[in-house]
């Protein structure tokens, strides 16, 4: 059900845009998105990481099924054949379980099943059909910026009002992460307005850890501030990219930061600077819409 919102064959190779991870990245360390979007450094996933990319996979297939059959014994057997098909994909996701009995792993995939019960408790996917999961929206905004991104889900009402939802399975500080979230459904939200000339009627968060949602109506001045804001972060992309000057933001998230051993705050040093990469430092990974 993965469906695209703009496709263009006049763009030919990608062109440098903003998502929602790197323009976090950016705010809240200027150096890890450099790391990440210009350095491109691996960064090895946790295994929280790999089941939240694995429920947000199944959910997917989960709503690819007629409505009547969208049950949770149904997206529970799902696991296994995803995280086969996954884990082939992505070789050195299955690494990160070495030499661990298969007991461990069904504990692995136990904590999955209890994601995908904490699902089934906040809605029956069987009252509605989404218009698309996993939706690739990109845009290029008239300042040049050009914006792009993956929507969990996309509801459309019959009236045709929009419902943005996103899935999360992180264990981030509740404060930390939902300020975060907050900022890529509005992302979202800038982008869904200027493709479809709507205001989303709602932005809802899903946190399959704690079994709560978090529901949240933009307005179009919210959003054309917000625009302004994401214009801003890329001209000062822009900026740091000309020179390589990625300054540390040192805060409560290092803790959870893989770079910490080339990072100035910690005594690293960081590699040289490559230059600017080409041609698309903006894309985002699975893992990266699973956080």
């Amino acid at each position: 059900m993965t469906q695209t919102a703009t496709a263009d064959p006049r763009l030919g190779a990608r062109r440098p845009a903003l998502s929602p991870s790197r323009a976090s990245d950016f705010k809240q360390c200027p150096l890890l998105y450099r790391f990440r979007a210009v350095d491109r450094l691996p960064e090895l996933p946790t295994k929280a990481q790999l089941r939240g990319t694995l429920v947000h996979s199944v959910l997917e297939r989960l709503f690819a099924l007629p409505q009547p059959d969208r049950l949770p014994h149904r997206a529970k057997s799902l696991l296994e054949p995803v995280w086969t098909e996954l884990s082939a994909q992505n070789p050195d996701w299955a690494g990160l379980f070495g030499d661990e009995e298969p007991a461990d792993v069904a504990e692995w995939l136990g904590g999955a099943e209890k994601l995908l019960d904490s699902y089934f408790a906040l809605e029956d996917p069987r009252r509605f059909d989404p218009e698309a999961c996993e939706l690739h929206v990109e845009i290029e905004l008239t300042s040049g910026v050009r914006l792009r991104g993956y929507v969990d889900r996309l509801d459309v009402a019959p009236t045709g009002e929009l419902r943005v939802v996103d899935y999360k399975t992180g264990a981030a500080p509740r404060e930390i992460g939902e300020a975060k979230a907050m900022f890529q459904m509005k992302f979202y939200a800038v982008v869904l307005w200027r493709l479809r000339g709507i205001v989303p009627r709602q932005l809802k968060l899903m946190y399959l850890t704690d079994g709560q949602s978090l529901a949240y109506t933009p307005d179009e001045p919210e959003l054309r501030r917000f625009e302004r804001t994401l214009e801003a972060i890329w001209e000062a992309i822009l900026r740091a990219g000309k020179t390589g000057d990625f300054r540390p933001n040192k805060s409560r998230l290092c803790d959870w930061c893989a770079h910490q051993s080339r990072c100035p705050s910690f005594g690293g040093t960081p590699p040289d600077y490559p230059g600017w990469p080409e041609p698309d430092p903006g894309e985002e990974t699975p893992l990266d819409r699973a956080d």
